[in-house]
């Protein structure tokens, strides 16, 4: 029988995502057209299979980008162009607030949850600089300054649009790794990672491709994006519409494997094709801040990713809440996790 803190944890989960403004169910598609395919194909799985199981193979070569060749900094509002263009223009204008220290050193990259808005995170940026760290907050593709027309929600993010989902979860993975670029044109050297719920994903998913990267906090942790959205509360209105098309929970995993963290995981432990020195990993450092009553990140996913690393040799830090999603954010959890993954980074990044 669940515990007193869990049902209250389970009733307020419930009760903010009825709170949420904007939802709606949008129509399933394959959208193969998002990711070279054809619209028209007959056989859409088939193409996937062919695509998932060579982009996975050469994610390298999927999520490489360099440098952007248009960086403006305006009033600590960094823009450059995305690597992924986008059927709307806005959204392939990329915004990131910066927050700055006066004595330049490590610098974090910060990105939010699904559908955060401009100002949200920004009390996380300035704790950073309160511990000597410059955060610089990144919109992630479709939202706040980026949104398209006719959408508040950033309903391409995550959406029952297969294709689409897979490109703006490259385009989010792309678009960090620009960030980084800039960074680095500006002398920082000691770089950082923050994400929340599925910019938790996106930066353990960059931090798996990117040398640069020496250390990732990450609130929220699951095995496959499909799992989340196929299992997870805030993602109803997703997954609605794909299991109305007869999508089933592991063809979801499997057709959103290439924007997922398990794939990779080895990655980081230095046991894929490349050493851990040839690819930078040796010095990374990984801590995992999760809820264990949380029903959107469910803690079996949760679990079976730390068995993955334990497996692979990936050396990570892991703190459990016992709170749940929307939860995390509020007192006294999110104090508690401000804390640790303020204390985390600095200790990563000032040695």
């Amino acid at each position: 029988m669940a515990s007193w803190i869990e049902q209250k944890v389970r009733r307020y989960e419930e009760m903010r995502f009825g709170q949420e403004p904007n939802r709606r169910n949008l129509p399933f598609g394959w959208g193969l057209e998002y990711i070279g395919g054809d619209a028209n194909d007959q056989n859409p799985r088939a193409f996937l299979d062919r695509y998932i199981q060579e982009t996975v193979e050469r994610s390298d070569d999927w999520y490489a980008t360099g440098a952007a060749d248009d960086y403006a900094l305006a009033d600590n509002v960094l823009t450059f162009t995305s690597a992924i263009a986008s059927p709307w223009p806005s959204n392939n204008r990329v915004h990131a607030q910066l927050f700055p220290v006066e004595k330049k050193g490590p610098a974090v990259v910060v990105l939010a949850q699904w559908n955060a808005r401009w100002e949200e995170q920004q009390n996380v940026c300035r704790w950073l600089n309160r511990l000597g760290i410059t955060a610089i907050k990144m919109s992630l593709p479709y939202h706040d300054r980026r949104v398209i027309p006719g959408h508040p929600r950033a309903d391409h993010l995550v959406g029952p649009n297969v294709g689409l989902t897979m490109q703006a979860g490259r385009q989010a993975v792309l678009d960090v790794r620009r960030t980084f670029r800039w960074l680095e044109q500006q002398g920082y050297d000691r770089i950082g990672i923050l994400g929340t719920s599925i910019g938790s994903a996106i930066g353990f998913i960059t931090m798996c491709h990117e040398p640069a990267v020496r250390a990732g906090a990450f609130v929220h942790a699951s095995t496959y994006f499909g799992d989340v959205v196929s299992n997870g509360l805030t993602t109803k209105n997703v997954w609605e519409p794909m299991a109305a098309a007869g999508i089933t929970h592991d063809e979801l995993r499997h057709f959103w494997s290439p924007i997922s963290p398990f794939p990779y995981i080895a990655r980081i432990g230095g046991t894929s094709d490349k050493s851990a020195e040839e690819a930078g990993n040796d010095s990374k450092k990984i801590l995992l801040i999760t809820g264990r009553y949380d029903p959107t990140f469910w803690p079996e996913f949760t679990d079976a990713l730390l068995q993955k690393m334990r497996r692979e040799r990936v050396e990570f830090e892991r703190m459990s809440l016992p709170c749940g999603h929307y939860s995390m954010g509020t007192a006294p959890f999110s104090y508690a996790a401000g804390l640790r993954f303020g204390r985390f980074l600095r200790r990563a990044l000032t040695k």
